[in-house]
């Protein structure tokens, strides 16, 4: 018990790091949105025919993306999920440059009725790490 008193701000310290390290993805799994690497998203896109919807701005886009991904910027999704009806059987891997707003994408899918939903975790960043190709049509 002296240890915990002495000691209780390098413990407070320690819970608070731990929720900061795992608290996203627990919330990620709690919210049904599956957090997903590049090798992963590879599978699911060849495999099990799922979309991938990146969410980046137009200039972001036009640096280079995923091959047959579908561009909707983040700020207009909610105006496009009409266009998105037809995928909501399917699996989606929402991608943006780091997988923030990708992942803010999956809980505005998940709202509107959309279940098999993947974030890209780390996002293109993570997709040039893996050495994967980009396109630029």
């Amino acid at each position: 018990m002296d240890f915990v008193q002495q000691n209780i701000w390098l413990i407070l310290l320690a819970v608070i790091s731990g929720f900061m390290l795992f608290g996203g993805g627990l919330r990620g799994r709690l919210s049904g949105v599956k957090q997903i690497g590049p090798q992963e998203a590879v599978l699911l896109f060849n495999h099990d025919d799922a979309l991938v919807l990146d969410v980046r701005e137009p200039s972001e886009w036009a640096d280079g993306h995923i091959a047959k991904a579908r561009h909707i910027p983040l700020r207009q999704l909610k105006d496009k999920l009409g266009e998105l009806e037809k995928y909501k059987d399917k699996p989606i891997i929402a991608v943006c440059r780091s997988g923030n707003r990708s992942s803010h994408a999956c809980g505005v899918l998940k709202r509107a009725g959309f279940q098999n939903l993947h974030n890209l975790a780390g996002g293109m960043q993570a997709w040039e790490q893996a050495g994967l190709p980009k396109e630029r049509k």
